[in-house]
């Protein structure tokens, strides 16, 4: 199973179906820049404290900025039996690119 997806991939997916979830894993400062409208965050490291609160059902979108960080999480996810999570390439720099320019840059 493919743990990769494009930013419009994430962005057709959260439109279409009310069982997908975005989880913003970047910092808090990085939140005050920019976000993703319905995204939760939850910073990286914060994860592990915090996997009640991520769903197992339904598809899981993890997203950083450009992509790294949130792959280790899904990454992390997967050894926790999170089947459902997958990475947003590109992060929420592709998100801003290719899916809503009104998304800051940094």
């Amino acid at each position: 199973m493919n743990k990769e997806i494009s930013a419009v991939e994430a962005s057709k997916l959260k439109e279409s179906s009310p069982d997908v979830t975005l989880l913003d894993v970047r910092e808090d400062a990085e939140l005050e820049i920019c976000n993703i409208q319905g995204a939760i965050h939850i910073p990286m490291g914060q994860i592990p404290g915090q996997l009640d609160a991520l769903p197992k059902e339904g598809k899981l979108i993890v997203f950083c900025h450009h992509g790294m960080r949130s792959l280790n999480v899904v990454q992390y996810l997967e050894a926790q039996g999170f089947r459902n999570a997958v990475n947003m390439a590109g992060g929420i720099n592709a998100w801003a690119i290719e899916v809503d320019a009104s998304v800051g840059r940094y």
